[in-house]
């Protein structure tokens, strides 16, 4: 029996940014949890995408010969060599110095098909069309940024060009980048998943700008811990325009100032801060970070509200 339904029908792309090492894939399907099947990266390695009755041994393995330094392209002849389901398979893969190669076994149900360019590779199947994947690899060059966004704006412009014929389902995203994993302890940069929505790229969209969020506020925090200040005002700065009414972002914000010299501009923005959460003041009371205001009649009126 051959059903769609059992079929992967799906549409990837795998990207690197060989500045940074960083790697990752971006999918989105007419199927429950995409995210757990498709998508494989390591930092400074690769990105695979394995669909259409994936074959969930290709990541793996497929890694393992980027590591020893084998070309793409080889890979996927080694990979699907000895399956004898490999035309039924689809495969995208890109290492880390951008080589990048796509396959579509001839079974594969149509629409069908790849395109793979310097430092990305595209595909799907069960499509519209091939206007999905040609979407996706305009959108993944022009696109600035970090690779994130590049692979989130690819995967936008190939749910705009149609998608899955199917219909909407799962979509998810992983950016494998060195030590970007939380507290650095592994390289899971980004690992976000949308398993099961009514309009699951938008949703994988929001997700995302709160991850990239995130990740800057743990960066700025990092530079706090190391005593670069004026490097973590910056993103402070930044991440203010994005939220300006964020209470514990303004409060953070007004104790790097503080410690960079600014006792105005810190207590204007401390005042913001109580304004939208007044218990931030216990924290002002003995804060360290705020010693340079203690002796201030304004700071002394603030927190004895």
């Amino acid at each position: 029996m051959r059903t769609q339904e059992f079929g992967l029908g799906t549409f990837s792309i795998v990207g690197a940014d060989p500045r940074t090492g960083e790697v990752g894939v971006a999918v989105a399907s007419k199927f429950l949890a995409v995210g757990s099947v498709v998508p494989f990266a390591q930092a400074g390695v690769g990105a695979i995408a394995t669909q259409s009755y994936a074959n969930t041994t290709y990541g793996p393995r497929g890694l393992e010969l980027m590591r020893q330094k084998v070309a793409p392209q080889t890979i996927i002849q080694r990979i699907t060599r000895d399956d004898p389901q490999r035309e039924r398979r689809q495969v995208g893969i890109v290492d880390a110095q951008g080589r990048s190669a796509t396959f579509t076994g001839k079974e594969c149900i149509r629409w069908a098909g790849g395109i793979a360019g310097k430092n990305f590779a595209a595909q799907g199947n069960i499509l519209t069309g091939e206007a999905v994947v040609k979407a996706m690899a305009e959108a993944f060059q022009k696109t600035e940024g970090e690779l994130a966004l590049k692979l989130m704006a690819a995967l936008e412009a190939g749910e705009k060009a149609g998608g899955d014929s199917r219909g909407k389902q799962s979509a998810a995203i992983l950016v494998a980048r060195k030590n970007g994993g939380y507290g650095g302890f592994d390289d899971r940069y980004i690992d976000l998943r949308v398993d099961d929505h009514k309009e699951p790229v938008q949703e994988l969209r929001r997700l995302l700008t709160l991850q990239l969020r995130f990740r800057m506020r743990e960066r700025a925090y990092q530079l706090y811990e190391q005593k670069r200040y004026l490097q973590a005002l910056r993103l402070f700065a930044q991440m203010l325009q994005e939220t300006p009414d964020d209470p514990v972002l303004l409060y953070d914000y007004a104790c790097v100032l503080a410690l960079t010299g600014s006792p105005k501009a810190a207590i204007r923005h401390l005042k913001r801060a109580l304004e939208l959460d007044r218990t931030l003041a216990a924290f002002a009371k003995d804060d360290p970070d705020l010693s340079a205001l203690r002796n201030d009649p304004e700071f002394q009126q603030l927190i004895a509200r």
